[in-house]
């Protein structure tokens, strides 16, 4: 029973059923955020939304019976059930901002679709990385809000008056984000030289530190995908191989017969 469950699950059709559900949910919640549309199908747009809700709950019942506790040995089937259970959770008393999660439902997109799999598993592996690259960033930061504290608070108290301000106007100076005209230029009237100080750290932080993330995201999803690569190909060896292998038997039985 259980095998024939999860080789149903397993079938194409389903997926992309699974995953033609997902898109439409998302649709479907999108509409409950307009008034016109609740006003004139409210009730419509209420059931089709609990139609979709009780899709993911049935499959979810099916991989729990098809592949008992193995469905938590895997991360994704963990997320999808995380997932699920937010959605169940009732409204009122206190928890109805986590009916407002049902949204993170179209993120199950991703579990379902082995592409977006891929992109997420090499992200999550660049993070043991990035967390070099992130301590680097927080000390340019702490170094940095320090200096512009001591320089420029006085004058630019909004900015540059506490540590915690001046570590966020940093921010939006590294994001490029109204830097010149906002605030390096209104600074540099009063400290002429003060670009000798910001010109550095945007080059640090904004061409440097960013571009290192960066790829380190493409060297993982590259790994990731090279690795999918080779498992496609010791499949398609065992294959080959193991037909040669039935060819083989199968000439060495005529041999004998003729024998």
């Amino acid at each position: 029973m259980r095998a024939k469950i999860a080789r149903f699950l397993e079938q194409a059709w389903v997926k992309n059923g699974i995953i033609a559900v997902i898109i439409f949910n998302a649709i479907i919640l999108g509409f409950e955020t307009s008034e016109t549309v609740m006003a004139r199908a409210g009730g419509l747009i209420v059931a089709l939304d609990m139609l979709c809700l009780a899709v993911f709950v049935l499959e979810i019942g099916l991989k729990l019976v098809a592949y008992g506790r193995r469905f938590f040995a895997s991360g994704w089937n963990l997320f999808d059930f995380a997932i699920v259970a937010i959605a169940l959770v009732p409204a009122g008393q206190g928890l109805s901002v986590l009916r407002a999660l049902r949204i993170l439902r179209v993120l199950r997109v991703v579990s379902a679709t082995p592409r977006l799999r891929r992109v997420v598993e090499g992200l999550f592996s660049a993070l043991p990385s990035m967390g070099s690259v992130f301590l680097l960033t927080t000390l340019v930061f702490y170094i940095g809000a320090v200096m512009a504290t001591k320089l420029f608070g006085a004058a630019f108290p909004d900015w540059f008056g506490t540590l915690g301000r001046s570590a966020y106007s940093l921010f939006q100076i590294m994001t490029l984000e109204s830097w010149s005209m906002g605030i390096v230029r209104p600074v540099m009237e009063v400290y002429p030289h003060a670009w000798a100080f910001f010109v550095p750290f945007i080059l640090v932080t904004t061409f440097v530190v960013v571009n290192l993330v960066v790829g380190l995201i493409v060297n993982s999803m590259q790994d990731a995908h090279h690795q999918e690569d080779n498992e496609r190909t010791d499949v398609y060896r065992d294959e080959v191989l193991g037909r040669l292998a039935a060819i083989e038997a199968k000439l060495d039985a005529r041999d004998e017969k003729r024998d």
